[in-house]
């Protein structure tokens, strides 16, 4: 027995060292792909696991999502969604307030202009992620397309898993921005606070930008990536643990004013006389009066006991069958 126990650590022993363990998975997303083909041509250099994600009317949207399709990259639709913030909106930006059809359009358009698109993520959005009522439209339009969600969380109560509830939608979330600075010291810090989150919790998603600064950066850090972190797509990571911290709304717009329960019991509803009514003599009145109760039916009935009705007569044989 005590050799066979030998034995079986021996194996193991020997297969841990044998085989790679990977303690985290961790997926870069470079945004905004589409108006500097220069520095995104050196993106589409680095590791193929980076994803993209690229904005449907920036002048060059269909060249750079070909150009990275083509290169191995993943491939993601960045559109423009309503922030908070008071500042003009990109065309075809997503608005709370928007119909059903109006986002299925835009979705569909952009859809359209970003070849071989998998996922979808939002540029700004705050005032658009943290409506309910907004995200559920734009679950449905993404469910006719098979695309999944990357929410840039650019707001802490974003309604994005709420929202893709019954809908079949997978939702991921952005862990660490990279590149808010864009001073290269601060964007390695956020660099290796993304390892840390992907060895601690298992997997972690960053975004960034193609910056020159988050481009040196990521030709320096990449290649000296831990032995235990692997570099992975973003959809590698639809089937991990995702945690919803939002929390819940009403399901109607926010503007749109109150509706109070309807009441079952709403009382009878009295007919209004189409003609003053004339007043009646006090003798007509008791008159009427007298007659219905002569005429009513405990009167009556009581009129036909005294009377002996209902009694059998004395002279009935009796059956004593």
């Amino acid at each position: 027995m005590l050799q066979f126990r030998r034995t079986v650590l021996s194996v193991v022993s020997t297969l841990m060292l044998a085989t790679p363990v990977y303690a985290g998975k961790l997926a870069i997303v470079i945004d905004d792909f589409g108006y500097r083909p220069h520095t995104e041509n050196q993106v589409l250099a680095m590791p193929a696991a980076l994803s993209v994600a690229v904005l449907p009317n920036a002048p060059h949207a269909r060249e750079m999502a070909t150009k990275a399709y083509n290169s191995g990259h993943e491939v993601l639709i960045h559109l423009p969604m309503a922030p908070l913030s008071k500042q003009p909106l990109e065309k075809d930006t997503l608005r709370p307030e928007m119909s059903s059809s109006e986002i299925e359009r835009i979705i569909r358009e952009a859809y359209g202009k970003v070849p071989y698109a998998v996922g979808l993520n939002n540029h700004m959005g705050s005032a658009m992620t943290s409506s309910l009522f907004g995200m559920q439209k734009v679950m449905q339009s993404l469910a006719r397309y098979n695309l999944y969600f990357l929410d840039s969380m650019t707001i802490g109560n974003s309604q994005a898993m709420r929202a893709a509830q019954g809908t079949g939608v997978k939702v991921i979330k952005r862990k660490v921005f990279l590149d808010d600075s864009q001073k290269e010291a601060d964007i390695r810090f956020q660099f290796n606070r993304a390892v840390q989150l992907a060895r601690r919790t298992g997997s972690a998603i960053a975004i960034g930008h193609p910056h020159p600064s988050t481009v040196r950066v990521l030709q320096q850090m990449l290649p000296t990536l831990p032995a235990d972190i692997t570099l992975v797509h973003a959809s590698s990571l639809l089937n991990e643990p995702q945690v919803d911290t939002s929390t819940p709304q009403n399901t109607s717009p926010k503007n749109a004013a109150p509706v109070a329960p309807r009441n079952p019991f709403s009382g009878v509803k009295l007919c209004q006389p189409k003609r003053v009514l004339e007043p009646v003599d006090a003798r007509r009145f008791f008159s009427v009066l007298s007659e219905s109760i002569a005429q009513s039916m405990l009167i009556k009935y009581m009129q036909h006991q005294w009377q002996g009705w209902g009694k059998a007569p004395n002279n009935t044989p009796v059956n004593t069958d």
